[in-house]
């Protein structure tokens, strides 16, 4: 990680072995963005910032339903995944589903997070993000 003189620093979240995380890492660290990594399984899901990506990305943003972990839900447990609640309770319950990462961009509003990674939506961020 390089350092930078952002007011807030980004955050990633996400689960270190995931490959996708991997190479977001790989590019904030390419772009000389300095962040925090915080490991969904070492270090839990912060709730408090869970209820923001519910809020301002949504439950069906988050909820990863091509992964591992929703295909060895059973039926029921699947089917019961259709509201902001039921979201937040099966995504802390099992921090895998979440769609990764999630980041934290380091600013305020709506656009302040995003989740997943495609990197010509995230070059527009390095432009943007003071250094």
């Amino acid at each position: 990680m390089m350092e930078t003189m952002q007011t807030e620093p980004i955050i990633l979240y996400g689960i270190s072995n995931c490959d996708t995380v991997k190479r977001a890492r790989q590019w904030l660290t390419a772009q000389r963005l300095d962040y925090r990594f915080h490991d969904f399984k070492s270090q839990g899901v912060p709730a408090d910032h869970l209820d923001r990506w519910l809020s301002v990305l949504g439950w069906e943003a988050l909820v990863n339903r091509s992964g591992l972990t929703w295909r060895r839900l059973d039926d029921a447990a699947k089917a019961s995944v259709n509201s902001v609640a039921t979201a937040r309770a099966v995504l802390l319950a099992h921090p895998s589903l979440i769609k990764r990462p999630v980041v934290e961009w380091g600013g305020a509003g709506d656009d302040a997070h995003s989740v997943g990674f495609k990197e010509a939506a995230w070059s527009g961020r390095a432009h943007s993000t003071p250094k």
